[in-house]
């Protein structure tokens, strides 16, 4: 199954990456170890947000930039209104990078 690398940059991601180059240049992992851990987190994330998440969100705001480059859409939205069925949250500013998924059968 491959996979997007896009969760790696979410603050979990982040938080992942920078313990495992700690552990490494602790010599606690290989280096080896570490890559075969974030591809597996790059699976689990995805099979978890296709699997698990049921929620649906709209949003409304004001289009500042858009991009599509590699199969990859990218969105910068200034005062964007987020909804579901229970609340409402407006954000300043919020960058949304969509991909094909049909991409990840391939």
């Amino acid at each position: 199954m491959a996979t997007f690398e896009l969760y790696r940059r979410s603050t979990i991601g982040m938080c992942l990456t920078e313990t495992l180059d700690e552990m490494v240049d602790n010599g606690v992992l290989s280096p080896e170890l570490a890559i075969q851990v974030l591809v597996q987190f790059d699976k689990s994330m995805t099979e978890a947000l296709e699997s698990q998440v049921k929620s649906k969100v709209s949003i409304k705001g004001h289009l500042h930039t858009y991009r599509f480059c590699d199969n990859v859409w990218t969105f910068i939205l200034q005062d964007a209104v987020f909804k579901n069925e229970d609340s409402q949250e407006t954000v300043g500013r919020v960058k949304i990078v969509a991909c094909d998924s049909k991409l990840l059968t391939q």
